[in-house]
């Protein structure tokens, strides 16, 4: 199979019957062979009555339904498992991404030879200061801390060669790093190219301002455990050797004082008790290094999510 196209949704009836019917039309323009596959991430609208009935109409579409809503991220994952196309474009179900970008973006994966390729909503149709102005700088933040010089993150529309999507892990609300994800799993062949970004054609955007503080904690998550995940001693035990030695150099300081220099009152200086504190928190650091060498960092149900119905899978 050619294309595999994994379109998240919450609560999009209205766009759905339009949405499929662009993608079907784009891809045998091209004479591609392909797949829809719609996760349903815990709709109230009558969007899985929507693909059910679209089923019918288009056999190549698949949809998976949460039983209750999990998030963006964890509808990808899914949508990633079941994907079987040699490349998986992905998109938004509020008509804002268009299927228009898809002959480009497939073409950069199989002939320019991008492992990814990000889409860059260069002109925006949102709000400025809810979403345009918080974005920007959410964008130069990441920029800055992965080294990837990719201007939006966190655009839905975005094309993947299958053995990256098959590799990586996308839980919590990390969908905004997948690049990262991906760079840290040894796919540094990142693109990018501008495409259009429609105006929201039906309903309202189901994200608010607590996403950038979400999105803020994941990506410092992310690079943490991109470089300790294996090797959590080089973290812990560095710091907890930093913390202990401080403490060990303070403890050695009073002692000579006490000994030499007759300082019996040792007990009674604040920078005693710091000495302490310092090899206390040193020893508990290192400790958690060790523990974290025996822990293995992928627990097996962190991404088991309760689907009520699925259609069209095995």
């Amino acid at each position: 199979m050619d294309i595999s196209v994994v379109i998240p949704l919450k609560d999009e009836a209205e766009s759905l019957p339009e949405l499929c019917a662009w993608i079907h039309r784009v891809m045998k323009e091209n004479g591609w062979s392909y797949e829809m596959i719609l996760v349903d991430d815990g709709s109230t609208d009558g969007s899985w009555e929507v693909i059910q009935q679209l089923s019918h109409q288009y056999p190549d579409l698949k949809g998976i339904r949460f039983q209750r809503n999990y998030g963006k991220s964890a509808a990808l994952n899914e949508g990633f498992r079941y994907a079987s196309g040699e490349v998986v474009i992905t998109m938004d179900a509020d008509l804002q991404d268009s299927p228009d970008e898809i002959p480009a973006l497939y073409e950069m994966i199989t002939k320019q030879g991008y492992d990814l390729v990000s889409g860059w909503k260069k002109k925006r149709h949102d709000n400025l200061f809810t979403k345009n102005i918080p974005s920007r700088f959410f964008n130069w933040v990441t920029r800055r801390i992965s080294h990837i010089p990719l201007h939006d993150f966190n655009c839905g529309l975005k094309a993947y060669r299958k053995k990256v999507v098959k590799s990586i892990e996308v839980y919590g609300e990390m969908h905004r790093y997948i690049p990262v994800i991906a760079k840290w799993a040894g796919f540094t062949r990142i693109g990018e190219k501008v495409v259009t970004h429609r105006p929201r054609k039906y309903g309202r955007s189901k994200f608010g301002w607590e996403r950038f503080i979400n999105g803020f904690l994941d990506l410092l998550s992310i690079v943490f455990v991109g470089r300790f995940g294996k090797r959590p001693m080089h973290f812990f035990g560095t710091m907890g050797t930093i913390a202990f030695l401080f403490g060990f150099a303070i403890a050695v300081y009073l002692t000579i004082a006490k000994f030499i220099f007759l300082q019996y009152r040792m007990t009674e200086r604040p920078i005693f008790y710091l000495a302490l504190l310092a090899m206390i928190i040193g020893s508990q650091l290192f400790l958690a290094g060790f523990l974290g060498e025996l822990i293995t960092r992928n627990a097996p149900e962190r991404n088991q999510y309760l689907i009520e119905e699925k259609l069209n899978l095995e």
